[in-house]
């Protein structure tokens, strides 16, 4: 048998530094204790790029509910109010309850 891994061409494709920036920021902004005190201060890293941290701003800027604080550091802090109760989301559990079988 001939090994199939060593003869495929793995190709993989890079992620660009918007797509990284993005992520990054994403995961902070979703990090629980973010969600919890609802407040995220995201730092400019040197391996972000001009135009890559100017669009995410960008599109921060514009999503309602955002707050944008830019601070002396080149970070900028976002803040953001907690859902209403009546706009949060309902975790709705599906287990029933079957009855035991002896």
């Amino acid at each position: 048998m001939a090994k199939q891994g060593n003869n495929k061409e793995e190709t993989r494709r890079e992620m660009t530094g918007l797509e990284r920036l993005g992520l990054r920021v994403s995961n902070m902004i979703n990090h629980p204790v973010a969600q919890i005190q609802r407040w995220v201060t995201i730092h400019r890293l040197d391996s972000d790029g001009d135009r890559e941290w100017e669009e995410v701003i960008g599109v921060l800027s514009e999503t309602d509910g955002i707050d944008i604080t830019f601070n002396d550091d080149e970070s900028v802090t976002l803040r953001w109010e907690a859902y209403a109760e009546e706009d949060r989301p309902v975790e709705v559990s599906e287990r029933a309850e079957e009855p035991v079988p002896f």
